[in-house]
């Protein structure tokens, strides 16, 4: 099988494309890195044995993919001007999120005209957890149909991999309708419903310009609640927990004590988390879970490489979840510009102690 050659642009989140094709060595070749040719894109060249191109002009046209790793219009890059030029060359492209929707169709467009592939990059739902919970909000919509309520918490920088995550665990997402939107501290509450389903966004909409990447709060957070209980993706990270609803059969009172057979749903446990969760440190997510999830993405790409079908089915999918995307965004308005960065602090172990120490040392 050829190796697909493949050219890296940008080098911030471009890292993990890096680190991600540098572990798959069967299927890809890096072909190079386009940047503006910082210090820190020539340490990256040097460290992933690969040449560094600071002209787009200049970028060698035996590649077969370009991985668009650079800021969309959306928000202020150049990231879909350069995806653009790449697919009407004839090249295939990954491009990461967020995409304003009419960028999408102009990628689209350029992509169809040259035969090219185009796909957008989301490492969020091929991560472990997140599967788990699509999984399990599949099975449940088949049980009980669409969720009751959903409420979703999340930070603007993952609010499009939000929306990614809820066309996948959801039979429909193309009808927003909303009705309040509350601003008070950090957190802006957005109501209304997603599908006639009622939902409540918190929205951590702020924004440290000089570290735009980090200070969220939280990535996600998302509950979906059923007729027999709530499915909960706790973080982005996991885990996964299904928490059945209380109830307490009333024959159990007629009995006139708390003993013999009850239903079998009560010997369910109050909360299971689904799916084997291990815990993970920041180290793990950095060196390992993120590269891992970004070479699925590419694998999927390399999969869609000449697959029209496919093309166009994956293209109907990510037009519907930018324009419900932008939807939201409208709806919440700019993210308010934070004067500090939050203080990070380590404190785990405290906590741990804490408690070890109100239960005299037994936990």
């Amino acid at each position: 099988m050829k190796k697909i050659r493949a050219l890296v642009c940008g080098t911030t989140f471009g890292i993990f494309y890096l680190e991600a094709l540098s572990r798959m060595k069967d299927r890809f070749e890096i072909a190079g890195i386009l940047s503006n040719g910082s210090e820190r894109s020539r340490k990256v060249a040097r460290n992933y044995h690969t040449k560094l191109y600071t002209d787009i002009t200049t970028v060698p046209e035996d590649i077969d993919l370009a991985c668009v790793v650079i800021r969309t219009r959306a928000l202020g890059g150049k990231g879909t001007e350069i995806a653009a030029y790449f697919l009407e060359q004839g090249i295939n492209v990954i491009q990461e999120q967020p995409i304003h929707p009419k960028d999408l169709e102009v990628c689209y467009r350029a992509a169809m005209q040259s035969g090219a592939y185009f796909q957008t990059g989301d490492v969020y739902p091929h991560l472990k957890e997140v599967q788990t919970f699509i999984l399990s909000a599949k099975k449940l919509n088949e049980i009980h149909g669409a969720p009751l309520y959903i409420n979703l918490s999340c930070a603007p920088q993952v609010s499009y991999p939000a929306m990614d995550i809820l066309m996948q665990a959801l039979p429909d997402i193309r009808l927003w309708e909303f009705s309040q939107n509350i601003k008070n501290g950090p957190f802006q509450v957005l109501t209304g419903t997603l599908n006639r389903i009622p939902i409540s966004l918190e929205i951590h909409n702020e924004v440290f310009p000089k570290d735009p990447d980090n200070n969220m709060h939280l990535l996600h957070n998302i509950v979906f609640v059923y007729e027999s209980g709530r499915l909960t993706l706790q973080d982005t990270f996991g885990p996964a927990i299904w928490n059945p609803r209380l109830e307490i059969p009333t024959e159990l009172y007629n009995k006139g004590r708390l003993s013999g057979d009850v239903p079998d749903f009560m010997h369910e446990n109050t909360a299971q988390i689904l799916g084997g969760y291990q815990n993970v440190t920041f180290k793990n997510i950095i060196t390992d879970i993120w590269p891992e999830a970004v070479g699925k993405d590419l694998l999927q790409t390399a999969d869609g490489i000449g697959d029209k079908k496919k093309f166009r089915i994956k293209a109907q999918r990510e037009l519907i979840c930018s324009r419900q995307w932008n939807e939201m965004t409208k709806a919440l308005g700019y993210a308010e510009i934070m004067d500090k960065k939050p203080v990070k602090m380590a404190l785990t172990d405290t906590l741990e102690q804490l408690i070890l120490e109100a239960n005299g040392g037994l936990i």
